[in-house]
């Protein structure tokens, strides 16, 4: 089971997806969900160098734009730190026995993470980032 996620720092908003598969056809299928939640935005997507990432077939919807991160610096990406809390609110001493169980549990846990805007600026709105965004206007 995977998660794709994206956060927005300074908005506080959480889109993301649950899929049985990560491969270049499901990512872009998770942007065409984000480009047409957010369509009269400009996004800016942080990705690692995951090959669905950065295949010559992804479909890159009109208002985004891929930002890939240098390889092994996972912690330039604030949507790290959003899995991170995730795990630790949702998951902690926690054995499931079967991965339904935990996929119930992504279920409840990303709609509780994604409703708690002043949560999710807290953990991904870096002083550079907001900068970086405020000298972008």
């Amino acid at each position: 089971m995977y998660v794709y996620g994206a956060v927005s720092p300074l908005e506080g908003e959480l889109d993301w997806r649950l899929c049985r598969e990560m491969n270049t056809v499901r990512m872009g299928e998770f942007l065409i969900q984000v480009s047409q939640a957010h369509p009269q935005e400009f996004i800016v997507m942080v990705v690692d160098g995951a090959i669905s990432h950065k295949a010559k077939t992804l479909v890159i919807p009109d208002n985004i734009r891929l930002l890939p991160l240098p390889p092994y610096a996972p912690e330039l990406n604030p949507q790290e730190h959003v899995w991170d809390e995730l795990r630790e609110k949702e998951f902690p001493n926690r054995v499931f026995n079967h991965l339904d169980a935990v996929i119930r549990q992504l279920e409840q846990g990303l709609p509780r993470l994604a409703a708690d805007s002043d949560r999710l600026r807290s953990l991904t709105a870096w002083p550079w980032i907001v900068s970086l965004n405020l000298d972008a206007h």
